[in-house]
């Protein structure tokens, strides 16, 4: 009677203990991203879509991670199949979600760009929605030295005047004021850069993250999936 390779078999305990590290390192990436976006309030959460999809994909990494170990541990069939079928879904999932992400780019930049002008309307507006929104915003040009979303100081409108503070987030600080942060307008220094590149760099750093995390998960899916194959074949060979 055929035996279970023991190497493999702790070698695919081990594996599926870091695969279950991963996952949480990847559910734990995922939640800060998702926090980090919430509290900056400025409705480009629809930019961040794949974030969800991350913290799930680090949830279900951990429970497959738990089935990979102790279905090796205890030589189940059952455990291994569950862990292969979960793994394979995974994999096809990731596979079409960058399919269509390829496919829907120019859409999803469109889409982007149409929140961004629709958050321009917030700034010159005198709605309680609006000045919720300004409120919000002016924190957020304070942290990334940054004025307006599309045009500077002219997206706020009349609005740039009403309030002492939708003017002074957009003031330099005096160190940087002959710096090339800053530009000079209407009697006083503000800063140059747009808040709407900040955006879009900081959804592309997102992305990044994402991109990388979403690589380096799939390498380790088909090493968990050649893995549980061949000790699955062991323990039925038994």
């Amino acid at each position: 009677m055929a035996r279970v390779n023991r190497c493999i078999k702790y070698s695919m305990f081990i594996f599926n203990f870091l695969f279950w590290i991963f996952g949480c390192v990847v559910l734990g990436v995922g939640i800060w991203i998702r926090v980090r976006s919430n509290q900056e309030e400025l409705d480009v959460n629809m930019a961040f879509a794949g974030i969800d999809l991350l913290i799930g994909v680090g949830c279900v990494i951990m429970v497959l991670g738990f089935l990979g170990c102790c279905g090796a541990i205890k030589e189940s069939q059952c455990m291994l199949l569950m862990f292969f079928i979960g793994l394979l879904l995974i994999l096809i999932l990731q596979l079409v979600t960058g399919i269509l992400a390829a496919v829907y780019k120019p859409q999803i930049s469109t889409a982007f760009s149409l929140i961004v002008t629709a958050n321009v309307d917030l700034l010159q507006s005198s709605t309680e929605e609006g000045k919720a929104y300004q409120e919000t915003f002016q924190t957020f040009e304070r942290e990334y030295q940054c004025c307006g979303l599309l045009k500077g100081p002219e997206d706020w409108g009349k609005n740039f005047y009403v309030s002492i503070n939708n003017y002074k987030a957009c003031e330099c600080a005096k160190e940087n004021q002959l710096t090339d942060l800053c530009t000079y307008y209407q009697g006083r220094y503000i800063y140059k850069e747009h808040c709407g590149d900040k955006l879009i760099s900081i959804l592309e750093d997102n992305m990044i993250i994402i991109m990388g995390l979403t690589f380096g998960v799939a390498v380790i899916e088909i090493l968990g999936l050649v893995f549980s194959m061949s000790l699955y074949c062991q323990i039925k060979r038994k």
